[in-house]
C-alpha cells in the first residue's frame, strides 16, 4: 500500500467540513494564551479553526502519514504556532513531553475513521468502492484481509458482534471462511459482496435511512484492525494527566461503543457514580476526588441545519468537560 500517493489526491483542507465545528469551539474556548491539542488532525478542520480564534500554540497529532500534505498549508499561515507529530493520540503525553510540552489547557479528539479515509478507495474501508482490503489508519499492523484470511470462524464473529453489533455475525463469519476456501480475499467489494448476501435483504433499515448489509462487518474489522476502542480508552486517560486545572476536553464520536466508553469516562472521572444507600453510610475512602467537571449535561447531538448541509453528523454526539485541580487517577470501573 503506498500512502504517500494517496494524500495528494485527496487531502484538500479547504473541502474538508468538520463536524459540529461550532460546537466544539464554543466548548473548548481557545484563547491567545493557550495551548491546545488536536489528537486527530486529519484534514485540519479543527486545528485551522482553534489558530483563527488565536490559539497560541497549536499541537496536531495523526497516525495517518497522508494528513502531512494537508498540514503545510497551515503551518505556512501560522507560523510559529503550529506543528504536526506524527504518532496515535494515546500516546499524546509521551509525544508532547518530548517536545518539551508538559501541560496543555484543551484538547479535541474526533474518533473513528475520517471522511477523507472513507473516500479513498485506495485505504480499503470502503464497501461501496472498490480497493485492497486494507483499512489501517497507519502503515503498520495486520490488514482487514489478514483478519478475514486467517482467523478462526468463532472469534472472526465474535469480533463481527462485538464491534460492529451485527446481529447476523455467525452467519457473516460462516461464510467469510466458506468462501476464503475458494480464494482469499484482497479487494473490498469482494468482501463486501459476500456479507450483504449473508445478512440477507437487500439492507437494512434504520429509521428512514437505509444501511448496506456490509456496513456493520467493515465498521467491526475497522474497528478491531486499529484497536479504535483501546486507543480511545488509553487517549482519555493520557488527556487526564496532560490537561492544566481548568483545561478543557472535547470528544466526538460517531457509534454507541465510542459514545459509551466517553460518556462512562466522564461519568468515573466527574464522580457521578452510583452511591450507596442514603440508609448505609458512604466509604468515603474509596472515592477519589473528581478530576473532571461536565460543561454541559449529556451528549449533544448536531443541529438539523448541520446534518443538512453535512450528512456525517447526524451520527456525531460531542461530550465535554473541564479539569479540575485534583490529581489525575486510575479507577477501577471499565467504562466500556
Amino acid at each position: 500500500m503506498v500512502l504517500s500517493s494517496v494524500g495528494q489526491k485527496n487531502l484538500n483542507v479547504l473541502n474538508h467540513t468538520s463536524v459540529m465545528l461550532n460546537e466544539v469551539l464554543e466548548a473548548l474556548k481557545p484563547n491567545n494564551t493557550g495551548v491546545h491539542v488536536d489528537g486527530t488532525f486529519g484534514a485540519g478542520g479543527y486545528s485551522r479553526a482553534i489558530l483563527d480564534q488565536g490559539a497560541s500554540m497549536l499541537w496536531a497529532i495523526d497516525r495517518d502519514p497522508t494528513v502531512i500534505s494537508a498540514s503545510n498549508s497551515i503551518e505556512n499561515e501560522f507560523q510559529g504556532k503550529f506543528q504536526l507529530l506524527q504518532g496515535c493520540f494515546s500516546n499524546m503525553e509521551k509525544i508532547l513531553k518530548e517536545k518539551g510540552v508538559k501541560s496543555v489547557d484543551g484538547i479535541v479528539l474526533d474518533i473513528g475513521v475520517s471522511s477523507m479515509q472513507l473516500d479513498q478507495a485506495e485505504r480499503g474501508f470502503s464497501f461501496m468502492r472498490d480497493g485492497p482490503l486494507d483499512m489501517r489508519m497507519g502503515p503498520e499492523g495486520q490488514t482487514a484481509a489478514d483478519v478475514v484470511n486467517e482467523m478462526e470462524e468463532e472469534e472472526l464473529a465474535n469480533i463481527i458482534y462485538r464491534y460492529g453489533e451485527e446481529r447476523a455475525s455467525r452467519r457473516v463469519a460462516r461464510a467469510i471462511v466458506h468462501a476464503r476456501t475458494e480464494k482469499s480475499f484482497k479487494r473490498t467489494l469482494e468482501l463486501s459482496k459476500v456479507v450483504k448476501k449473508a445478512v440477507g435483504g437487500p439492507e437494512y433499515k434504520k429509521g428512514k435511512r437505509q444501511i448496506h448489509g456490509a456496513t456493520r462487518t467493515f465498521q467491526a474489522l475497522r474497528i478491531y484492525v486499529n484497536d479504535e476502542l483501546g486507543e480511545l480508552k488509553r487517549g482519555l486517560e493520557a488527556a487526564e494527566r496532560m490537561l492544566a486545572p481548568g483545561g478543557r476536553l472535547c470528544v466526538v464520536t460517531f457509534h454507541s461503543l465510542e459514545d459509551r466508553i466517553v460518556k462512562e469516562f466522564f461519568k468515573l472521572k466527574s464522580g457521578d457514580v452510583p452511591r450507596s444507600s442514603r440508609h448505609m453510610p458512604t466509604c468515603e475512602t474509596n472515592i477519589s476526588e473528581p478530576t473532571f467537571k461536565m460543561v454541559f449535561r449529556g451528549g449533544k447531538k448536531a443541529t438539523e441545519s448541520e446534518i443538512t448541509i453535512n450528512t456525517r453528523s447526524r451520527s456525531a454526539k460531542m461530550r465535554a468537560a473541564v479539569r479540575t485541580l485534583a490529581p489525575s487517577w486510575l479507577g477501577e470501573k471499565k467504562y466500556d
